[in-house]
C-alpha cells in the first residue's frame, strides 16, 4: 500500500478521504493518518486504528491562514500573526472551534487544533482534497496510540498494514518530531507543546513567551505524561549516570541497548549501541527512527543518555522524558 508522491496517486489519495478511508501522508515533522475531518464516521475510524481514546483530540490539517474561519469561531490577534510567521510550517493553533465542528474531531473540547503543512506532498494532497470538496483532513500521528510516532512509510506500514486504503512515501520526516502547539483558547498563548518552533521564536512574533501553562488549557495530542514509547522498557540517563551504569554491569551486557550521543562505547560492552547525532536538529530527526530500531531488538531494557539542558533541546527532551515515564 506503500505508493509514490505522484500527482495521479496524490488524486488517488484525495478520492480515497473523500470516500471516506484512511491515508497516510508525509508532513515536515511526522507521518500522519488522516481522514476527512467533516466526516465523523471517517474520523471514527483514525481512532479506531489507533486504539486511541476518544476524548484526544486530533489535529486538522488546512490549506491555508485563509481557511481558519471554517474551522474556528474567533481568531486572536497572536494566533493570526503566529499563523502568518510560522505557516506552512511545524506550528500547529488549538483556537475556539466553529460552531459546526464536530466532537468526534475535537475530543469533546470547546477549541479545534489547526496546521498548515510545510511539507510539499502534504500540501498537493489538500490542494487535491479541496478541489474535490473537501475542506480539511484530520491527521494524527501514523502510530499506535501512545508509541512511538512514524517518521517514514515503512513505519506506517510496520504499524498499520491493510488498514490504511494507501501510505504516500514522500522519504523520511524533515524534521521528526512533532509540531509545537500553541493554545489561544482564552485569548492568551499557551505553549502545550514544545516543537521545531521555539519558544524564542514564538516570542519574537508575540512580543512576549507564550505561558508554559494555564489550568483552562484544553487537552491536546501528545501531552499524555506516558507517550511516544517504545515497548521496551526505556530509562533517560545522566550522562556521568549512563557511563557509571555501563561500568557495573555484572555482564557484558548483551540485553542492553543503549542510545548515546557523547558517552562513548566501552570495549567490553556487547549488547546493542546506537550512537545518535550530537547536534539537536539532527538528533530529533533521526530520534524515532533509532527508538524503532532498538525496540525491534526486544533488549531487556534500552538506556537513553539524556540530552543537554540548553533551550534547543526542549522538544527532544520533552519527547525522551514522555517515551521513559513510569520506567
Amino acid at each position: 500500500m506503500i505508493v509514490a508522491p505522484s500527482a495521479d496517486n496524490i488524486e488517488r489519495a484525495a478520492r480515497r478521504l473523500r470516500d471516506g478511508e484512511l491515508v497516510s501522508f508525509p508532513t515536515e515533522t511526522v507521518y500522519g493518518l488522516g481522514a476527512d475531518a467533516r466526516n465523523a464516521d471517517a474520523v471514527r475510524r483514525i481512532f479506531a486504528a489507533k486504539g486511541r481514546p476518544a476524548d484526544h483530540p486530533v489535529i486538522v490539517h488546512i490549506t491555508g491562514v485563509s481557511a481558519l474561519p471554517r474551522w474556528a469561531r474567533s481568531i486572536p490577534r497572536g494566533a493570526r500573526a503566529l499563523a502568518e510567521a510560522f505557516w506552512p510550517g511545524p506550528l500547529t493553533l488549538i483556537l475556539p472551534r466553529a460552531d459546526d465542528v464536530g466532537d468526534v474531531v475535537t475530543g469533546g473540547e470547546d477549541s479545534v487544533g489547526l496546521r498548515v503543512p510545510g511539507h510539499a506532498v502534504a500540501q498537493a494532497l489538500l490542494a487535491s482534497f479541496a478541489s474535490i470538496g473537501g475542506e480539511g483532513v484530520a491527521a494524527p500521528s501514523a502510530n499506535r496510540f501512545g508509541r512511538i510516532s512514524a517518521t517514514t512509510a515503512q513505519h506506517v506500514a510496520d504499524d498499520f498494514g491493510k488498514q490504511i486504503a494507501l501510505i504516500i512515501d514522500g522519504g523520511p520526516c524533515r524534521h521528526g518530531i512533532e509540531s509545537t502547539i500553541v493554545a489561544f483558547t482564552d485569548g492568551e498563548a499557551v505553549l502545550l507543546r514544545p516543537g521545531a518552533v521555539s519558544v524564542e521564536q514564538l516570542a519574537r512574533v508575540l512580543g512576549h513567551a507564550p505561558r508554559m501553562e494555564s489550568p483552562s488549557a484544553p487537552r491536546a495530542p501528545g501531552t499524555l505524561a506516558r507517550h511516544y514509547a517504545p515497548r521496551t522498557p526505556a530509562r533517560l540517563m545522566r550522562s556521568a549516570e549512563l557511563a557509571a551504569a555501563l561500568g557495573q554491569l555484572p555482564r557484558p551486557g548483551a540485553r542492553i541497548a543503549v542510545l548515546a550521543h557523547s558517552v562513548v562505547q566501552p570495549p567490553f560492552f556487547e549488547g546493542t549501541w546506537f550512537d545518535a547525532p550530537a547536534h539537536d536538529t539532527a538528533y530529533a530527526q533521526q530520534l524515532y527512527a533509532n527508538l524503532r530500531s532498538l525496540d525491534a531488538l526486544a533488549a531487556d531494557e534500552i538506556w537513553i543518555e539524556a540530552p543537554p539542558d540548553g533551550p534547543d533541546w526542549h522538544a527532544v527532551r520533552d519527547r525522551l522524558r514522555r517515551a521513559t515515564h513510569g520506567n
